[in-house]
């Protein structure tokens, strides 16, 4: 078998650590939806899940239909799976069929669902999202009767599985009249509910953020996505931890992902030199030079050009000149025992030293999540003790 430029290695036992600190904080009452979307921002969706269901979780979230059907490929038989995004019209029979639960936040859909359950002669599993304030999907409050009303009269094809919304901005101190807001809007639906007699299985208003910020989200149900896989959805979140235990610090959380690759060459540059295209790089002294098989068409960003470091032989190597398409060049002047082959860390810790998504996403302005959804699906995972 062939091999790729780099690799990816996922701790089972700093998932597990997280996943007990998120058990923690929300309670032994509340189920915890693990969000796989975005490749379980970017850890992969294929090993992600067995790894998550080998800590107890049986439920899962996801942006779509394609989505969910590779869940559906690795799951075990008994565990859930939920769409929260899209969910095309011809593939609402597939996910009835196959039990796949779902948003609806439009009543005008409702119809369509009823005569796919009916011919198939199955529940629609159906979790109904409400508009709070996030103005980005989200059922209209004037269509909110009439859909629970749908609901009730066409229980036999209609499960009523989850009532919930999206907040937005919960990992945000500044967005906190947002929240209470919305969290006063979504209380009022439920309380209309109780008043109904017509209770869903599961309430969930809360993600990440908000399951650690807002107590009164954590209902019957949390999202989990960021913080499962070992990162504070915001420095304001961290800070309330911090408060609530506490304490100064507290590497409560552990990163699941580490990045690697191998020195793909070596090359000793005279001082004058440049290194690699134009300009961007011109040796003060003479230098020795590794050459890295990857760039930004794997998924390391161009913006690290001259700024960023990997790990070799447990220490900081500055990348020199710039990130192109499929290589990039590190400066090991420092390492006098360096050679081709030798195991290059990206993200991860090799030795005593680390290097953090944040320690190079906070430098070029790139979001956590948005590097880490970035890395593409054919890099190869491995799962690690």
């Amino acid at each position: 078998m062939v091999r790729h430029s780099s690799r990816i290695e996922l701790s089972q036992t700093a998932l597990k650590t997280n996943l007990n600190f998120v058990h923690k904080k929300v309670g032994p009452s509340v189920r915890i939806s693990s969000v796989v979307k975005a490749n379980a921002y970017g850890h992969g969706i294929d090993p992600f899940v067995p790894m998550a269901e080998k800590t107890g979780i049986n439920h899962f979230s996801v942006a779509s239909a394609h989505e969910a059907n590779e869940v559906l490929q690795c799951k075990k038989p008994d565990t859930s799976v939920m769409i929260m995004g899209i969910l095309y019209d011809e593939d609402i029979p597939w996910a009835i069929e196959n039990e796949i639960e779902f948003y609806v936040f439009n009543f005008d859909r409702m119809k369509f669902i009823l005569e796919s359950a009916k011919k198939l002669n199955k529940k629609a599993l159906l979790h109904i999202e409400v508009e709070t304030g996030a103005n980005r999907t989200g059922l209209p409050l004037d269509e909110f009767s009439k859909t629970i009303t749908f609901i009730k009269r066409n229980r036999n094809y209609l499960q009523f599985e989850g009532l919930c919304s999206h907040l937005g901005g919960a990992e945000s101190d500044s967005s906190k009249f947002k929240i209470d807001g919305q969290v006063k809007i979504f209380k009022d639906l439920v309380r209309d509910l109780k008043s109904k007699k017509c209770i869903p299985n599961y309430i969930h208003l809360a993600s990440s953020a908000a399951a650690l910020a807002y107590p009164e989200t954590r209902y019957n149900m949390v999202r989990t996505g960021v913080i499962q896989y070992g990162f504070w959805p915001s420095p304001d979140i961290y800070y309330h931890h911090l408060q609530e235990v506490g304490k100064k610090s507290d590497r409560a959380l552990k990163r699941i992902i580490t990045w690697k690759t191998d020195i793909m060459d070596l090359r000793s540059v005279s001082a004058g030199q440049f290194i690699g295209y134009g300009t961007a790089f011109q040796a003060q002294t003479d230098m020795t030079v590794a050459v890295m098989p990857l760039g930004y068409s794997n998924g390391y960003p161009r913006a690290q050009s001259n700024r960023g470091h990997v790990l070799i032989h447990g220490k900081k190597s500055p990348i020199t000149g710039l990130i192109n398409m499929n290589l990039f060049m590190v400066d090991v002047s420092h390492l006098p025992d360096v050679k081709v082959g030798d195991e290059v860390v990206m993200v991860g810790r090799q030795k005593n030293s680390v290097i953090r998504v944040s320690s190079f996403t906070e430098s070029i302005n790139l979001l956590n999540n948005e590097m880490l959804s970035r890395l593409p699906s054919a890099i190869p995972r491995y799962v690690v003790k």
